[in-house]
């Protein structure tokens, strides 16, 4: 396979602001990404990209190291480097911590933009769950080394989170805000899975094509005293994120059904599932996710 070529990259700044390294890496990145370089495609030799960027060696082999970290390439010793496979993320969807927690305890840094928080009219099953529309909407884009992997839309009671602000969430874990500030831990809930498609406006957010499978997990949780906490609702690029469900004897917690043409996965922490068999039902679960995202590819 032949090297990439990089003619389009732009040059650096000297000014120093910004260290040459970390230039090199942010630009290779984004010509990755942009032109969506498939696995295996084989970048510039070093020398090639000291000569491209106009840097010593040491400069590059920084910036190299740092995509190889976050996964985006792989190096051998002698050879140019490669594009790597795209990584699978996990995610326990019957666990009421966040994505954010859950990345963080596997070493993936899980960076937040804040999209838009402020006081919205709910929509009705939203306002009944809480007993009041006195409520917050918050969006965010959450992203792995710069690339989209999820925008989740959460609504919260107005009155428990008084003085909470949108720059507060930035990089940071709603949970652990919640419980830092406002002594609020989340406790049990509900979460349902449904495979869909990426209307307009997820494919600009998620950058990708419309009527693109999406994994979306929908949630409803209460806090350590059982009053409603939060509502959230996540839509996930399923080429990118796998989710992990625990399957043991005595507790059954994965409840698959086919609701309007739709595969709905419910997930809750109730012990009366225990009376079904766990493993038949786990393996339903990934039957009918399996058949559902086939279904919604050949549409697109």
């Amino acid at each position: 396979m032949a090297p990439a070529t990089h003619d389009a990259l732009p040059v650096l700044d000297r000014s120093g602001e910004i260290p040459l390294h970390a230039q090199v890496a942010t630009l290779l990145r984004g010509f990755i990404q942009s032109n969506k370089l498939a696995a295996g495609a084989v970048l510039p030799s070093e020398a090639a990209l000291c000569v491209r960027f106009g840097v010593a060696r040491s400069v590059v082999r920084q910036a190299l190291a740092a995509l190889a970290t976050e996964g985006l390439i792989q190096r051998e010793s002698g050879r140019p480097a490669t594009v790597a496979a795209q990584q699978e993320h996990r995610r326990l969807v019957q666990r009421s911590t966040g994505l954010y927690e859950q990345f963080a305890q596997s070493g993936v840094a899980l960076q937040t933009r804040v999209l838009a928080f402020a006081r919205a009219e709910p929509p009705v099953e939203v306002a009944a769950f809480f007993g009041t529309s006195k409520l917050l909407m918050l969006e965010r884009l959450r992203h792995v080394a710069d690339a989209p992997l999820a925008y989740v839309r959460t609504w919260l009671p107005v009155d428990v989170v008084p003085g909470l602000r949108a720059e507060d969430l930035t990089d940071a874990s709603l949970h652990g805000v919640l419980t830092r500030r406002f002594g609020l831990r989340p406790g049990a809930g509900r979460n349902q899975i449904r495979a869909v498609a990426a209307d307009a406006k997820l494919a600009k957010l998620l950058d990708t094509q419309a009527g693109t499978p999406l994994l979306m997990l929908q949630g409803q949780g209460m806090d350590q005293h059982d009053r409603p906490l939060e509502w959230f609702t996540t839509w996930h690029r399923a080429e990118q994120l796998v989710f992990d469900v625990d399957v043991s004897n005595g507790h059954e917690s994965v409840h698959p059904r086919l609701q309007d043409g739709r595969v709905s996965v419910e997930a809750d922490d109730g012990a009366s599932a225990s009376r079904h068999d766990p493993l038949a039902r786990a393996e339903a679960l990934v039957a009918e996710l399996s058949a559902e995202l086939a279904r919604l590819r050949s549409q697109a």
